[in-house]
């Protein structure tokens, strides 16, 4: 499974000995879980007042923080369209896939610096950085969507039915009677059904139709491309008994530098998307793992002011990243009830103080749990993708 639970407990006589307990209630007598520890540096504490506005703080960003990651994950797998089989090898954090990440976290002390920030400063920086990612994220999608809508536009023109395509790449110069006063040659949708009702018919739709004028140009599943010559002056009248008869005639001129110059536009377009494929492939690779790096960060950062919350000073925890096993999440959640149910009477600060304390925090008895609990879930169905 690609489903985590991040969870700390206080340290026993040291944090070893907590970790141990943890692996030895998981492992016996069924194996429930795959057991990792969790680094978190020793990061600044700060008033009580701080950390539970903190904590209301983190759970929004939180939350902000992995929609951007989700976001960008999305974007991506749009972009690479028939390549989408290649997402996964592109969703990637610091280099390796995102269970490798995750399970050999290690915090980023040059982007983060521990030591020199406060955990408030920390989850500043991850604020604005994915603020600022998301607005260019929103630019160069805008700029790339709007080459990919014109580019699907100008195509689409090209494809579908008689009825309404773009007739340009069906016809050639010598279909057509051009540069006369008097004749014209129009284009006519005939139904498959209606083939023998039109070679019976188009002659004497108008007076001045020429006779075997009509000639098949092309045809679809459903529908024959014909054209047919009359005199300029019987077009509305032919026009009229053609609709009568359920012949469409299509307005098209041949213009052979419109024609040219469709035909440059979309070369033009495909070469422009071509060129910003992949450097926005690339650009959304790097940004990906950003954002997922970042949202580990304000994970970590939650599991740390939680635990201080609730376990009190000195801060004295363990963090522990726990993988269930694929049918055995309720086993499991029994075992880590009973393992930490004494935390209830020995915290400092629960779950229930915090909403009590937190303006806009709301928690449901199924969301309580006796130790400090966050899901990380990096399933790609979890993306939505």
């Amino acid at each position: 499974m690609s489903e985590f639970w991040l969870i700390s407990a206080p340290g026993e006589k040291t944090c070893q000995q907590t970790w141990e307990k943890l692996k030895t209630a998981t492992s016996y007598p069924n194996s429930l879980s795959t057991n990792y520890k969790f680094h978190i540096p020793e990061l600044k504490v700060g008033t009580l007042d701080v950390l539970l506005r903190l904590s209301d703080e983190l759970a929004r960003l939180d939350s902000f923080v992995e929609s951007v990651a989700k976001k960008v994950a999305r974007y991506m797998a749009n972009v690479l369209e028939n390549g989408r089989d290649k997402l996964q090898e592109n969703l990637l954090a610091d280099g390796v896939d995102l269970i490798t990440y995750i399970t050999r976290f290690q915090w980023d002390m040059a982007k983060y610096p521990p030591h020199t920030q406060s955990p408030k400063s920390i989850s500043e920086i991850i604020s604005k950085q994915v603020t600022q990612l998301d607005k260019d994220l929103n630019s160069r999608a805008s700029a790339y969507n709007n080459l990919k809508g014109n580019l699907e536009n100008l195509e689409k023109k090209n494809t579908g039915s008689l009825l309404t395509r773009n007739l340009a790449n069906l016809v050639q110069k010598e279909d057509f009677i051009l540069d006369s006063e008097y004749l014209i040659t129009l284009l006519v949708v005939v139904s498959k059904t209606a083939y023998a009702d039109w070679e019976r018919k188009y002659e004497t739709l108008a007076e001045m139709v020429v006779p075997r004028s009509s000639f098949p140009l092309s045809e679809d599943n459903d529908f024959g491309l014909f054209s047919v010559t009359l005199f300029r002056k019987a077009t509305d009248d032919f026009k009229l008994k053609a609709r009568e008869n359920k012949f469409t005639v299509r307005d098209f001129e041949y213009n052979e530098e419109e024609m040219r110059a469709d035909k440059e536009e979309i070369k033009r377009i495909s070469k422009d998307k071509n060129k910003q494929y992949g450097p926005l492939v690339r650009w959304l690779k790097v940004n990906f793992s950003e954002a997922f790096i970042a949202w580990i960060h304000v994970k970590a950062l939650r599991i740390f002011v939680e635990s201080v919350l609730r376990y009190g000073l000195p801060v004295n925890f363990q963090a522990m990243l726990v993988q269930p096993k694929k049918k055995t999440m309720k086993k499991l959640r029994e075992v880590l009830r009973d393992l930490y149910k004494h935390l209830d009477a020995t915290a400092a600060f629960n779950s229930v103080d915090v909403a009590m304390n937190v303006p806009g925090f709301q928690l449901s008895q199924d969301d309580y749990y006796p130790y400090v609990y966050y899901k990380i879930d990096c399933n790609l169905q979890y993306l939505n993708l």
